[in-house]
């Protein structure tokens, strides 16, 4: 087993955010605060809204379970990334090199940059939807568009890191605002809200909910985001003792916590207005982010609503596009130690998304960029598997972690989780293929 000190990922800016030493509680967390967010923004991309927005609309509040399931599922998870990047030096991906074979090594290479392509397609779309929506740019232009944000991600990036942190914390914050007002508009149900939340055993007998819940399992728990947070916390310069590396676990871990607290809001909001409007008109089946946009202000009667939800749009678009580029760079560097300027990287990531649905919209038009949302958060759900089990295995195995391995009450739910994410994916494969019969 190979235990080869790794050259960290993200170069430029690891270890670069210092952390006060003796403060008190608050200073620390306010040190530590700002991977957690970046992680969270894929847990609230235009890939969500599509699932949420299609989920709430054919089938009411009943999939809130589902969101606060995925949830918790990523909570879990991102704390494990936490702890393997604390406590190693090293990212998921760096772990599966050295700790794997080269054949296993390259398939779990291809199968992120698909899933890293999938996450990259949403959030094209959805800029790409935005900008169509508030200033009626052509799809296809904006799609385009969408690709020229490289450049300020470039710009941002040579400022520093916690600039990067800033902006993402601002975009966030912004969504979070656009979807308390929706929810003041939509006026739901706090009763239905809360039946919702308790799990249906529908959900696995109906198989066009559990296709949905499928898609919101991906579009929440993103397999990319476990490399990036694994390695985005090892930005902050803790001392390198085990009392130290400690404090980083816990107050990495409380980062994320809170930020998933609020991208858990936000998902729930998304679907809570989706079926407090559109369900409740009878609009069962709004899977397009335009349909949504157009019926918005018109059901819940206030003129602004549908901006305010074409600009929460474009901020989670945009925000979410920082993350896939600095994810992308993560796992080409500890993957395959292939280092490719930023520029590059970004731009071929952006040409992967944008040939499939430029494609698509000339085929199928401009309606069918709901259905391809959807199918890209299940592809991301497929991948899921494929970066669970590993960050299990590493996190709940002494010879990588030494002390800071998973106690046992943790292995247990880690590997509850994997299972459930497993046999949710094989539910979904043994339904498709049974359709496909009928």
């Amino acid at each position: 087993m190979s235990v080869a000190s790794p050259r960290p990922s993200l170069p430029e800016v690891h270890r670069s955010i210092p952390i006060p030493a003796g403060k008190g509680f608050w200073r620390k967390l306010m040190a530590y605060a700002g991977p957690g967010y970046l992680v969270s923004v894929g847990y609230m991309d235009p890939g969500n809204w599509a699932t949420d927005i299609a989920g709430g609309s054919q089938f009411g509040y009943t999939l809130l379970s589902v969101i606060l399931l995925s949830n918790l599922m990523a909570v879990l998870l991102q704390s494990l990334c936490v702890r393997l990047g604390v406590a190693t030096g090293k990212d998921l991906a760096q772990a599966c090199r050295d700790y794997f074979s080269p054949r296993v090594t390259f398939i779990l290479w291809v199968l992120c940059e698909i899933a890293i392509a999938a996450c990259d397609l949403a959030e094209l779309l959805g800029s790409a939807i935005a900008l169509q929506l508030l200033f009626k740019i052509p799809l296809i232009w904006g799609v385009c568009i969408t690709a020229l944000d490289v450049l300020a991600m470039l710009a941002l990036q040579r400022k520093g890191f916690r600039y990067v942190e800033a902006l993402v914390i601002t975009l966030v914050s912004t969504i979070g605002i656009c979807f308390a007002a929706q929810i003041w508009f939509a006026r739901p149900d706090a009763s239905a809200i809360a039946l919702g939340f308790v799990p249906s055993k529908e959900i696995l007998r109906n198989p066009g909910m559990l296709y949905i819940a499928i898609g919101i399992l991906g579009a929440t728990v993103m397999p990319h985001n476990l490399y990036l947070h694994s390695s985005i916390v090892q930005t902050r310069a803790w001392q390198n003792t085990p009392e130290k590396k400690r404090e980083a676990i816990t107050f990495g871990t409380l980062d994320s916590t809170i930020a998933l607290t609020l991208a858990l809001f936000i998902n729930a909001a998304i679907l809570v207005v989706a079926a407090a409007t559109f369900h409740k008109a009878g609009h069962y089946h709004v899977a397009e982010l335009q349909d949504a946009y157009q019926l918005l202000s018109p059901l819940v009667g206030v003129s602004a609503a549908s901006t305010i939800f074409g600009l929460a749009l474009l901020a989670s678009g945009q925000s979410s596009t920082l993350t896939a580029t600095l994810a992308g760079q993560v796992v080409m560097e500890g993957f395959i130690q292939l280092k490719f300027p930023s520029w590059l990287r970004r731009l071929s990531t952006r040409l992967t998304a944008i040939v499939p649905a430029i494609i698509v919209i000339l085929i199928f038009g401009e309606q069918s960029t709901g259905n391809l949302l959807v199918l890209s958060q299940v592809i991301l759900s497929m991948q899921l598997s494929f970066a669970v089990v590993p960050l299990v295995m590493f996190t709940s195995d002494r010879r990588v972690m030494g002390d800071f391995v998973n106690p046992f009450w943790l292995k247990v739910f880690a590997w509850a989780v994997a299972m459930i994410i497993v046999g949710l994916n094989l539910w979904l494969l043994v339904q498709t293929f049974l359709s496909w019969l009928g």
